[in-house]
Order: C-alpha cells, then sequence, then structure tokens
C-alpha cells in the first residue's frame, strides 16, 4: 500500500519571518579616526578640522558607517558631530560605535518601520539561521515587536523549531 508524503508545514498556516529578508544593502564602514589625533592620541581641533575639510566624504555615498577611535583617546563630543554633519549628504546611517552596533542600530530602524499587519493572529516562526549579518538584538527587538498580535511564536525551521511564545 503506498501513501502520498504530506508537508504539513506546508499546509500549516505557519508564517515565516526571515530578518535576511529585510537585510538592508549598502557598504557598512568602519571609520576609525586615530588617524587624524597627533600620536594616536591627542584631537588637535585646528589640525582635526583640517582632515575634516580636505577628506573627500562623497566616497561615503549610500553607505552605513560606524565612527569610532581605536585608541585610548578622549575624543569630545563634537569631534563625531562634526564628521557626521558631513557624512549626512551622502551615508545612510552614522553611529558610535562597532559594526555590531551598525548593524542593532540598521535593524531597529528596520523593524520600527516593519508592517507587521500581515502577522496578526498566525503562528509565526522566527528563522534562525542567516548568511548576512543578523545581530542577535534584531531577533529581541522582532519577537518583541510581533508578540502582542501573534498567535504563537517560534524560533528555527519548521522541521525544528524552538517554542517561544503561545497566546492564551
Amino acid at each position: 500500500m503506498e501513501e502520498d508524503i504530506i508537508n504539513r508545514v506546508a499546509n500549516s498556516q505557519l508564517v515565516t519571518v526571515d530578518l535576511e529578508d529585510y537585510y538592508p544593502k549598502g557598504n557598512r564602514i568602519l571609520f576609525d579616526i586615530k588617524d587624524w589625533l597627533l600620536e594616536g592620541l591627542v584631537l588637535c581641533e585646528k589640525d582635526f578640522r583640517e582632515y575634516i575639510s580636505q577628506h573627500d566624504w562623497s566616497q561615503y555615498q549610500d553607505t552605513y558607517i560606524a565612527l569610532t577611535c581605536s585608541t585610548d583617546a578622549i575624543i569630545p563630543a563634537w569631534a563625531f558631530m562634526l564628521i557626521s554633519i558631513h557624512l549626512q549628504p551622502y551615508a545612510k546611517k552614522t553611529i558610535i560605535g562597532d559594526l555590531e552596533s551598525l548593524e542593532t542600530s540598521i535593524y531597529q530602524d528596520v523593524i520600527n518601520n516593519l508592517d507587521v499587519s500581515a502577522f496578526i493572529d498566525k503562528p509565526l516562526i522566527i528563522k534562525g539561521c542567516s548568511k548576512k549579518p543578523v545581530p542577535k538584538n534584531a531577533y529581541i527587538m522582532l519577537s518583541n515587536k510581533l508578540k502582542p498580535l501573534a498567535k504563537s511564536i517560534m524560533y528555527g525551521e519548521a522541521c525544528s523549531s524552538v517554542p517561544l511564545y503561545k497566546k492564551k
């Protein structure tokens, strides 16, 4: 007796949410200002402003920028502000921090603007593994946004998911 194999996952109402699908295009750049400091440690305002005025900011068109200083220099807030003002016409987003903080900030914007109406009263699975650098914080932000409206939330793949939440 031959029985047809039934794909119960495909026939279920289960909706997969893959954060990788929302990954914004654009280069991510770690912009280290240490080379613009005297001996990598001291910010001399006149020299710093000269570096800024001579720099080609247009090369950062449509990029995401994480501003940092990799030395132990004490950098005044205005220095990062001044750089961000010059980046503003070109960069998609500028933050102070590392590349992981940058990805978290990018995904915070993505998730805040995400239309979740299609997920109301649905069993959801937030897909785990991705090839793109989706930050762990994005999964927390997404699950918090979906919890008030989802029927249930799981994490992983349909064949091996971890239950996280079920509406009572």
